[in-house]
């Protein structure tokens, strides 16, 4: 009969406890690890299509450079630099024939009240607006008022600016008040 007998001055210790806790964090680790590496994978992706893109942007805007400056060169040259200036005088023309007087006459009318009269009017082009300078006698302060309050109130007359006010010497008509202002005319 054979006797089983540990003879050992320490009794057997188990590693498993060990072994299972190394192996779980090494296989979180790598986990990790893998998670990491695709991310970084990711980023190189994203930054090689980003650095494409910027790469093609910078030579779009470097052709539209060129093109800007041969158009430039184009245009200064004296034979089309004389022939924008024609155009623009032309269409300057243009601008000029199609003011609607008539249309302007009829909302002056209309926001016109009583005892005041127009005595003249300069409309001039002004970047694609048109200025009007009107010059109206007013038979007193509350036809004025009227006057004024009326131009402020249409649609059709803005920026409304006083330049001068004045009462003329008694040969004159003392009793009425000059009134001088610039205005923008635009038919709504």
């Amino acid at each position: 009969m054979r006797v089983r007998l540990n003879l050992a001055t320490q009794a057997q210790q188990s590693h498993r406890r060990f072994l299972l806790a190394a192996g779980s964090i090494g296989a979180v680790a790598s986990i990790v690890f893998l998670s990491l590496a695709w991310h970084v994978y990711a980023i190189q992706n994203v930054d090689a299509r980003f650095r494409a893109q910027s790469e093609d942007v910078r030579r779009k805007m470097t052709e539209l450079q060129r093109q800007r400056a041969e158009l430039e060169q184009f245009f200064s040259q004296s034979e089309n630099a004389r022939l924008h200036d024609r155009a623009a005088f032309l269409n300057s023309l243009i601008d000029a024939r199609s003011f609607n007087w008539t249309q302007m006459f009829m909302d002056l009318e209309r926001i016109l009240p009583g005892g005041v009269r127009v005595v003249s009017i300069e409309p001039r082009q002004n970047k694609g607006r048109v200025e009007v300078k009107l010059t109206v006698a007013a038979t007193g302060d509350e036809a004025k008022l009227k006057f004024l309050h009326a131009l402020e109130e249409s649609k059709q007359f803005t920026s409304i600016a006083l330049d001068s006010e004045r009462t003329p010497n008694k040969e004159q008509g003392g009793d009425q008040k000059i009134v001088e202002l610039t205005a923008v005319y635009s038919r709504i």
